[in-house]
């Protein structure tokens, strides 16, 4: 493994070339590097998008899914660059990256090209559709929420939105790791990978898709509620007294009772609304019952009433307080993370057990350039000559710098 500490895992010695921006490529490598494959992240001499989404410089998309990798950058439009990458897949086990169709095409990085040069290669394209007639459009993640039905349901003041995290890119990577992982333990299984956003999103819809056709065909009708949470009753977010958010997993008959006994509230044990089909008939008075009740105690009042009657609920979490939780920071569930004099603590690869062994920090682009150049069999004229002819391009102090922060005062 060249320029990379020793990697521990089930994917040690597996060596694995990533051709990402944004997230779903990046985040599918992120977790094969935490399973001990060596990753190398090429990128263009203009950088992974993400490089510089934050004042010009990194965004914590670098800092949380690229750290532990290797970064070269190459001039993939270039015949230099690209006899690079050839020689780099021909030593390698995985290629994964998420270009547009006709960009794979034009670098020369498709599963043609690949397997010309190692044809056991796991080669696994992120896109935006799979076969069909959309399989060179372009998607990205708010689109797939768009394309399968998630935003519909994901309103505000009525408005179609998209979801805050790209749960879709992720679900895509994940996806893309376990199609990799099964491609590993069969010999005989396609090693051509195709893995749309769009098909992802439905996937992800198909409880949703199969009980909206559930409703119309018992019904003779189609049925919408309006949202997942709200269409039962006491399952949702509620404000405590002093300002804090609580929220209530109130799923079933026996869920409801302990609520009720819990808070005190006046619908304890109330036969109109044991039933959750009754309670759904009343949404709006359960609501404010639910509401009521709540905003009569503190947050620490609640929580004991809650934690007692063994009900689920969790407070809603600012993201500056939701590492302080003595949950998050057990052993093995936070990695230290150095970038650029900055410390970061990065929740791990979730089931990883035991301590955090240490490992490489994010690279700078094209930081390990020089180095895997020269683990290729380059001379070091040769080094010189891509770097100077632009065909590769190593780390120079400065590059994706973050713009100061002025002083307002």
């Amino acid at each position: 493994m060249s320029n990379s500490q020793p990697q521990s895992g089930p994917l040690a010695g597996k060596r694995v070339i990533e051709l990402g921006t944004m997230i779903a490529a990046p985040f599918a490598t992120h977790i094969l590097s935490q399973l001990g494959a060596e990753v190398i992240k090429i990128e263009p001499p203009s950088g992974d998008t993400t490089r510089s989404l934050v004042r010009g410089g990194p965004s914590g998309t670098i800092v949380a899914y690229s750290h532990s990798k290797q970064a070269i950058c190459l001039d993939l439009t270039t015949e230099g660059g690209k006899e690079i990458f050839r020689k780099l897949a021909a030593t390698a086990d995985v290629v994964i990256h998420n270009l547009a169709p006709s960009a794979a095409r034009k670098l020369g990085v498709t599963a043609d090209d690949c397997a010309a040069v190692n044809p056991a290669l796991i080669h696994v394209h992120v896109k935006g559709y799979t076969h069909g007639p959309q399989a060179d459009d372009l998607m990205t993640n708010p689109i797939a929420e768009a394309a399968t039905g998630a935003m519909d349901d994901h309103r505000i003041d009525g408005r179609p939105t998209r979801f805050g995290p790209s749960y879709h890119d992720q679900f895509a990577g994940t996806y893309a790791v376990i199609r990799v992982l099964a491609a590993m333990l069969d010999p005989e299984a396609d090693r051509r990978i195709e893995i749309g956003l769009y098909e992802t999103g439905l996937h992800l819809a198909a409880r949703d898709l199969a009980g909206m056709q559930l409703k119309t065909q018992l019904l003779g009708r189609l049925e919408k509620e309006g949202g997942g949470e709200f269409s039962m009753p006491g399952y949702g977010s509620y404000l405590t007294s002093d300002g804090r958010w609580v929220y209530l997993l109130i799923l079933t008959d026996a869920h409801w009772a302990k609520l009720t006994k819990a808070l005190d509230m006046p619908e304890d044990g109330n036969p109109d609304y044991a039933r959750l089909r009754d309670r759904k008939k009343a949404r709006d008075v359960v609501e404010e019952a639910v509401r009521t009740a709540v905003a009569r105690y503190t947050f620490a009042e609640a929580e004991q009433r809650l934690r007692a009657a063994g009900l689920g609920f969790n407070e809603v979490m600012p993201l500056e307080r939701v590492l302080d939780a003595p949950q998050a920071r057990q052993q093995g569930k936070l990695r230290d993370v150095e970038f650029r004099g900055l410390k970061f603590e990065v929740p791990e690869f979730a089931g990883v057990p035991g301590p955090v062994a240490p490992r490489l920090p994010p690279p700078e682009i094209g930081e390990h350039t020089v180095a895997l150049l020269r683990s290729l069999g380059y001379s070091e004229a040769e080094t010189e000559a891509l770097l100077q002819s632009g065909a590769a391009k190593a780390y120079q102090p400065g590059d994706f710098a973050w713009a100061p922060v002025r002083d307002k005062s």
